[in-house]
């Protein structure tokens, strides 16, 4: 599958190389790039599960399912176009940093988060 804005490789695991991201994941955050006007640097995709941020959780988190990227921001602007954009396209997973956003298409009911 071809993506606009994405190659799959964007999303391997920084630890392992491994890439279980799910290609309808990455078709979505297609749309949603397309829908901010701006690239979106991934700074985390597919996070294996022996991944050091996924070994000190209690539960697998949304990374390991291959649904969920993190995405570099330098600004309120940016934070703020992607968070408003990616619940109008449906990701139901929303976490908000000074240098990232988290989104992620979680099968629970919706929630946001903000990093401290």
């Amino acid at each position: 599958m071809d993506f606009r804005y994405f190659n799959i490789e964007d999303f391997a695991c920084s630890e392992t190389g491994q890439n279980e991201i799910q290609w309808d994941f990455v078709s979505a955050l297609d749309d949603l790039r397309g829908v901010c006007g701006f690239p979106f640097i991934i700074t985390s995709g597919y996070r294996s599960p022996t991944h050091s941020a996924e070994i000190k959780k209690s539960r697998p988190g949304q990374h390991t399912m291959g649904i969920a990227a993190d995405i570099k921001v330098t600004g309120g602007a940016q934070r703020y176009a992607i968070v408003s954009n990616a619940i109008k396209l449906g990701f139901k997973g929303i976490g908000v940093a000074k240098t990232f956003v988290h989104v992620d298409r979680r099968e629970t009911e919706p929630m946001t988060w903000q990093y401290s």
